[in-house]
């Protein structure tokens, strides 16, 4: 299943006003790069969010989150939110924010 068109917009709305944000498809999905840094990205209908390890286990407590499990084994800093997650504008934002404040304390690549 290609990502979801509609998520990427409104993650598109959200993240307008950042300087450095670039766009990038990989994996059947599209990520949201800060820098260089991937920051989230939307797979499927599911909200893709790099929140680093600091805040992953906070973050995949919350309801809808979960590990983000690409490859089979969980990837500690990255958590899938799934779409009752973020329905509301103000929830995406938070999500995306968390991304934003992560990937904004790395390099710029």
């Amino acid at each position: 299943m290609p990502y979801d068109e509609g998520v990427a917009d409104r993650i598109r709305t959200v993240l307008t006003g950042h300087a450095a944000i670039s766009e990038m498809r990989s994996f059947g999905g599209l990520s949201f790069l800060l820098n260089g840094n991937m920051c989230c990205g939307v797979l499927n209908d599911e909200l893709v969010v790099r929140v680093g390890p600091d805040a992953y286990e906070d973050c995949v407590t919350q309801p809808h989150a979960r590990p983000m499990d690409f490859t089979g084994r969980p990837m500690k800093g990255w958590v899938y939110i799934g779409p009752d997650g973020f329905g509301e504008d103000d929830e995406l934002e938070g999500w995306v924010a968390r991304g934003v404040e992560f990937a904004s304390s790395l390099p710029v690549k």
